[in-house]
Parts: structure tokens; sequence; C-alpha cells
């Protein structure tokens, strides 16, 4: 981190009312993260919205300091990546009917050690991976774009919170009322979920990811349903049932080839790079080691203090609490090291963050280290998804930051404040959600369909499908590495076929929304106003459903508990 700014900055930048703003953004934003996380399957990186968001509402109490709305954007959005890397992991132990295994304090330690290794690796890799590497940060930039450039003004509100309200209201006229249905246009397919999910925010969803990434996610639902169930149970290959397995074991092969080959493309080459320039760099100029020290950056012995004794209470909650042996956690500590720094790589060239595919891989290294206890893997898992999600989430923001001018130490503390608070958030929601609908509401084709943790699950208890899985991998790493999205084709043949169709109809209306925009901009900046309006509702629809889900649930386990 660097202290050139001095305190004087830290003190315009860093203010009280900008914390507090980010803190309630940040309890919204968790809440609705862990919601979409497991609702949804799919998790949109929050920083656009959450940047605009800060703006205006900082501007409604006369503050105008981009620096002071990009840390609130910070603190607002860190919590989601907490919540992230427990929704794609611990949901698992649920479907495996292990939630009697793992109590609140445990649930919360793993939280809170994955978020510690977060911090204590971004702050070591800043330098070497915003300053001196040529990493675009494309979700940073767009951050930084949006701060520079957007006026934010009282019309911006007023979509943000109206669209909020609208899928709210959706969200409780079909889920409490029962005026509007959950499901419309459903077929009787065998082995199919053909239908529309009247869902806001799964349209905006598809809104928000929008383009060729959708087109795949939905070439893949075709391929699964209609090629594998439908095709191959009608030529008399294999029955639905069979199919049904062949399918999530390729769909999750896909996925974790996509991962691997985030790996073998685009991380360990640069890796190889770096590795050569240090060892370049390092031969005589030792003289230059105290304002240069590798990925050390500029942190003063006070600062490697501190970096060393939160990575050493992450690995104490991890012997303590979670019960791994002490050489494990020795392990899983300096993995997450490893793959924080190919999550840093990884979103830094192409905005993805592969977070529960890095979870999965020290998994399996735990596991052939002799560790076969199932609960104890999965808080392995999500420990390394957390601090690399926090990762991918800490560096885009360094990077907005290098570009408008944020001091980076004031950037990191606001990360610390968000996601610390993000602990407590989304271990609070994950509890209520399973206390209102059980353990049996998470996985495929349930109310909460989970699917990267239905991954972590069954490479945990066993796959399907074998000679699925294996194809999917090798496919996974063969088209990403010819630049095609496995990950969204994965995702399609994994998902339910109604939820890839509700997506790609929020893709479609992404689409006309875009066409529109272009016949009626007559200049960049207008462009940029259709494009931010878009986001905005969308952002805000997605917001909106989320939060009233989660109120629904936990009412639900108020009422349990007074009755």
């Amino acid at each position: 981190m660097n202290t050139s700014n001095g305190r004087a900055e830290s003190r315009e930048q860093l203010k009280p009312a900008g914390i507090v703003v980010g803190c309630v953004g940040c309890v919204i934003i968790t809440a609705s993260s862990v919601y979409t996380a497991l609702k949804m399957g799919a998790l949109p990186w929050p920083t656009i919205f959450t940047s605009i968001t800060a703006l205006v509402v900082l501007r409604a109490l006369g503050r105008k300091s981009l620096n002071e709305a990009n840390i609130t954007q910070v603190i607002m959005s860190a919590g989601s990546m907490v919540a992230g890397g427990l929704a794609f992991t611990i949901p698992g132990i649920w479907m495996l009917g292990l939630d009697e295994q793992v109590s609140l304090p445990q649930l919360l330690a793993v939280a809170l050690a994955g978020t510690l290794l977060g911090l204590v690796c971004t702050a070591l890799i800043r330098r070497r991976f915003v300053e001196e590497s040529d990493l675009e940060y494309p979700i940073g930039t767009a951050a930084a774009q949006t701060l520079l450039a957007s006026s934010a003004g009282g019309a911006t509100g007023k979509k943000l919170f109206g669209s909020m309200a609208l899928a709210g209201i959706w969200c409780a006229l079909r889920d409490v009322a029962g005026v509007i249905p959950a499901m419309v246009a459903a077929l009787p397919i065998p082995g199919v979920n053909f239908a529309l999910y009247n869902s806001p925010m799964l349209c905006s969803v598809g809104f928000l990811v929008g383009g060729a990434a959708v087109a795949f996610w939905f070439a893949g639902a075709l391929i699964g349903n209609f090629g594998i169930i439908v095709g191959g149970s009608a030529a008399g290959l294999w029955d639905v049932a069979t199919a049904q397995g062949i399918v999530s074991s390729l769909g999750m092969g896909l996925m974790m080839g996509s991962g691997l080959g985030v790996v073998i493309k685009d991380i360990l080459p640069k890796a190889a790079g770096y590795l050569k320039r240090g060892r370049a760099a390092g031969t005589g100029a030792a003289q230059d080691a105290d304002d240069k020290p590798g990925m050390l950056g500029s942190l003063s012995r006070m600062d490697a203090g501190a970096l060393g004794l939160l990575t050493a209470a992450a690995a104490c909650l991890a012997c303590l609490v979670l019960g791994l042996s002490p050489i494990a956690a020795v392990v899983v500590v300096a993995l997450a090291f490893v793959t924080t720094i190919m999550s840093a790589q990884s979103v830094g060239q192409t905005g993805i963050d592969p977070m529960e595919i890095f979870g999965l891989i020290v998994l399996l290294v735990i596991a052939a280290m002799g560790e076969h206890n199932q609960v104890k893997l999965f808080f392995v898992a999500a420990i390394i998804a957390i601090a690399c999600g926090l990762a991918g989430d800490v560096m885009s923001d360094f990077k907005t930051g290098a570009i408008i001018g944020t001091n980076p130490r004031d950037l990191w503390r606001g990360q610390a404040i968000g996601s610390l608070l993000g602990c407590i958030v989304s271990v609070a929601v994950m509890a209520a959600l399973l206390g209102a609908y059980g353990a049996e509401a998470f996985g495929p084709g349930k109310l909460f369909v989970s699917a990267q943790a239905s991954v972590v699950a069954t490479m945990v208890s066993g796959i399907p499908s074998v000679a699925g899985f294996g194809i999917g991998i090798i496919a996974g790493i063969a088209l990403y590495c010819l630049g095609i999205p496995s990950m969204m084709l994965g995702l399609g043949i994994y998902l339910p076929f109604y939820m890839s169709l509700t997506a790609a109809v929020g893709a479609l209306i992404k689409a006309v929304y875009d066409r529109i925009g272009a016949r009626r901009a007559t200049a960049a900046d207008a462009e940029t106003t259709h494009e931010e309006s878009g986001i905005i509702v969308a952002s805000g629809i997605l917001g909106g459903e989320s939060i009233v889900g989660v109120i629904i649930a936990l009412v639900s386990v108020a009422s349990g508990m007074l009755g």
C-alpha cells in the first residue's frame, strides 16, 4: 500500500459520511448478493452499480469528491465477494444433508479467514499487478470511467430507487400474495424444465451480462436439454435420468475446465514472465530493495508486521475453529497466496473471477493430503473462494483508484471495512435462508439452484457421469484457449432450462435497448448516459427483488421463532 499521499489526503478521502453511507450500502448489497448467487447461480459484478449509487447518495448530501465516492463504493461492494465465496461453496454441505454438522461460529470463521487472507494478499501484490503491470482490469477501468463521466443527478436516483421499488413489489405479489405466477408458458417436455421464470431479477442478469456471453449460455442450454436429454433419449441412447446425469456432469466439467483454461492460458505464462523479470531486477539491484522490494511494494515494517498477524489469525481460525490440522492450515494459507495471484491475473485480463474453481483446486490438494472429512473440505473451498473473490474485487478497485487518483491505503481500508461487515451480513443471510426454507431448498431444480455449490458437492461426494465430466474438462480447457466462453456454455448446460431461457429474454431486451439508444444518440456522452441508465435500472431491479426475497426469509425465520 502506497503511503506517499500521507495522512492529510487520507482525511480528505476517507470521511465519516462516506463510511456510514458505504456501510449501509454494504449491508444491502451483501444481502442481495447472497440471494442472487444462490437463486441465479451467478453474481454480476456490483462495481458499476455501487459507483453510481455512491455518487447519487453523496451528492444528495452535498459531497462531490470522486475519490470519496470511490472509497464509498469500495465499502459497498466488498461484502458481495464474501457473499459470493460462501454462496458458491457452503450450500453444498446442505445438499449432502450435513447441515447439522456446521455451526454459525464455524461459518463466520470461514468467512473471516478467507477475508483476512484476501486482504493480506492484495496488499502484497497491489504494486506489482496494478502499477507495474499492463493488466487492463476492465471492471475497474469501467468504474473509473463511470465516476468520471456520470452526472449522477436526481433523475438517476429516481431510476435507481424506482426500479428497486417496482421489482420489490413484483416479488411480493409473486411470492407472498400469490397474485402473479412464478412460471409462465410451461411445456410438458420430459426431463426439461421448459418455462419462463417470472423473475425481473433473472431478466436483469441477462440484461447486465448481455451479448455473446448469454448467447453461449443459451446455446449450452439447447445442447444440454434438447440435444442430450430430448435428442439422446429419443434416439434410444439413454433414458431421461441417465441423460440428466450426463448433462450435469458435462456442465460441471465445462465450468471447471474453463477455470483451468484461465490458469493455463492467462495466468501461468504471465506468472513465468513476472518471475523472470523479478529475477532480472533482483540481480545487482539489492540497493533498491527498500524502494521496490518485489510484490511488497512500499510496505513499512509496521505494515508487514500487521499483515503477518492477519495471516496468523487466519491460520489459527482454520486450526482452532474449523478443525484443520496445522499442516493443512499452512498449505491453505500458502495456496491462498498462489490462487489470489491467479485471481488478480484473471480479473485483470478478462474481468472474470472463477473463485469457486480455485477453491476446488485447493480442496483437491487438501483431500490428496489425507483429509476426508467432507465438511472440512467445504470449509477449505470456501476460504479460498472468498480470498480469490475479494482479491479480484480489491485489485479492480485499486485500478479505479489509480485512474482517478484515490489513495490506495484508503481504498484498502475501505475494503477491510466492507468485507469484515460483509462477513457478518452474508453469514446471517445464509442462516436465515436455511432456517426459512430448509436444506432441501438448495440444489439443481430447487428454489435456490446454487449451481457452483452443487459442483463442489458433486466433487466431494461423487460425479454422476465420470465420462461426461472428463469430456467437459477437456472441452472447457480447449474452448477457452480458443477464445470461446466455455464457462457460460457450461453454465447453460448445467442450469435448469427455464433460467437460461429467461436470461436470454433479458439479453434480447438489452439488444433492443442498445439499438434504440444507438439511434437516439448524437454524441458519445449521450451514448454513455443511455448505457448508464440501462445499468442503473437493471441493477435496481436485481437489488429490489433480492432484498425483498431476503426480507421474506427473515420474516419467515422470525415467525417460526415466535411460533
